[in-house]
């Protein structure tokens, strides 16, 4: 088999374990259909195609952003969950949301500046259902975050330049 042939037989084996790295741990652009760059998707540490427990931080369409729970639990993701960041715990209130199970509501700066500056996140339903490995390591959370939320700048329209006189 010659090089040329290596190569293209290596990319189509990397293309066929994408959908089962979808859930990886730690922080990345988010894998799901449709969600490119505009999503950062921090996943636990024991995280698995299979069974994971993942946050997600979304420049929403309306350039708002959003804060989304994605587990692999049989219950669900809406509801109230407890999201404990460096031992401090909040609660928040999850609806059903696409493209991951839920979105949070309420006020989130507390979460969203805790992502991004914290060293360990811990997901938890207030329903005290069994969850898959819920420990996610906040490494490299804030440059996830910074390249996703980048989209969610507010678009500011060019100005011409004013006119000068003669000597401009």
């Amino acid at each position: 088999m010659g090089p040329h042939r290596t190569q293209i037989l290596t990319l189509a084996l990397a293309l066929c374990t994408l959908p089962a790295s979808a859930q990886q741990p730690g922080w990345s652009y988010s894998p799901l259909p449709g969600e490119g760059d505009r999503a950062a998707l921090g996943c636990g540490r024991e995280s698995s195609s299979d069974a994971f427990a993942c946050l997600a931080v979304r420049c929403e369409d309306d350039f708002s952003t959003g804060i989304h729970i994605h587990t692999s639990r049989a219950q669900g993701d809406a509801g109230r969950w407890a999201i404990t960041i460096d031992k401090e715990t909040r609660w928040f209130d999850a609806e059903p949301a696409q493209p991951y199970g839920a979105r949070l509501s309420g006020e989130l700066a507390w979460v969203l500046h805790n992502l991004a500056n914290g060293a360990v996140a811990y997901l938890q339903p207030e329903d005290g259902s069994p969850m898959p490995d819920n420990h996610i390591a906040l490494d490299g959370s804030l440059y996830a975050i910074n390249r996703a939320l980048a989209f969610c700048a507010p678009r500011v329209p060019r100005r011409a330049e004013p006119l000068g006189g003669p000597g401009v």
